[in-house]
């Protein structure tokens, strides 16, 4: 996991405004000894930029375990907090993860725009720049941006941050785009409804038996970029059937935000979240 590529040594911002992440770092000292050393900081989100640490260049395979499952269990409960957060409001949350250049962007765009009434706000996580939030802005719909540096994906601390910052509407729709990345986000809850896996047609149809931590994490696979087919030597067939050798239960939507193909079912989909999200609130 994130323990040893380096994901974490770099800084966090949102909406460029530098924040203080909470993470573990491995450090060593000059006798060669070890230790963890834990940074915890609650949702307060007052802090300011976090210090620089240096890091072990490698741990020991029991030693990695035992930090992976610390990082692990920190971002739960932050993710449960977001989750109660989101629940008590009536928001439907979900998490869009996928690899880079799948089309998440201009699928979110389309969708916002169908939506109509529905509002809808957007979490951006990239490494860099804010371009995406800007394009979802451009359809009027709220976005913050949170820029990873070096982290390959999108925390339920960092989210956290971002939902405290937001004018969240009750009983909306939050969708939060993680960073394109199909390893590290499968592993890491942010308080969400749903994992949602866009996997499009330009890619490989093995990706779901290549990556199969994220398809079993999704409960919603989107096949995306369909009207492209035409053009590509590509097996929907078998694209679909390693989705549900690695997750028998996960749906599948094909869809395409240029031809428009699929989303009615999409936007069925995310009705029926918003409308489950808000009864619930309601009882």
């Amino acid at each position: 996991m994130c323990v040893t590529c380096g994901c974490g040594e770099g800084e966090v911002r949102i909406d460029g405004a530098a924040v203080q992440h909470d993470h573990v770092h491995e450090h060593v000292h000059a006798d060669g000894t070890r230790h963890a050393h834990e940074h915890p900081h609650d949702h307060e989100h007052t802090h300011d930029a976090a210090p620089a640490h240096s890091h072990a260049p490698g741990v020991t395979p029991t030693r990695r375990v035992q930090i992976e499952q610390d990082i692990l269990a920190k971002n739960k409960a932050y993710a449960q907090a977001n989750r109660r957060l989101l629940s008590e409001r009536g928001i439907f949350a979900l998490n869009l993860v996928s690899s880079p250049g799948s089309g998440k962007t201009t699928l979110l765009c389309k969708t916002i725009e169908l939506l109509k009434q529905q509002t809808v706000a957007v979490i951006e996580g990239d490494q860099q720049t804010s371009q995406d939030a800007d394009r979802i802005r451009a359809t009027g719909a709220q976005a913050i941006q949170i820029n990873t540096g070096k982290g390959c994906h999108l925390d339920a601390h960092m989210v956290g941050h971002a939902l405290a910052q937001l004018k969240l509407a009750e009983e909306s729709l939050l969708m939060i785009e993680n960073v394109g990345n199909l390893v590290c986000p499968a592993a890491f809850d942010l308080g969400e409804a749903h994992k949602v896996v866009i996997l499009s047609v330009t890619e490989g149809e093995d990706k779901p038996i290549k990556y199969p931590d994220m398809f079993r994490a999704a409960s919603l696979m989107l096949l995306n970029k369909t009207d492209l087919l035409p053009y590509l030597n590509y097996d929907v067939k078998a694209a679909i059937g390693y989705a549900r050798r690695v997750n028998p239960e996960i749906k599948v939507i094909q869809v395409s935000a240029t031809s428009g193909a699929g989303m009615d079912e999409w936007l069925d989909f995310l009705r029926a979240g918003v409308a489950q999200a808000r009864a619930v609130r309601r009882h």
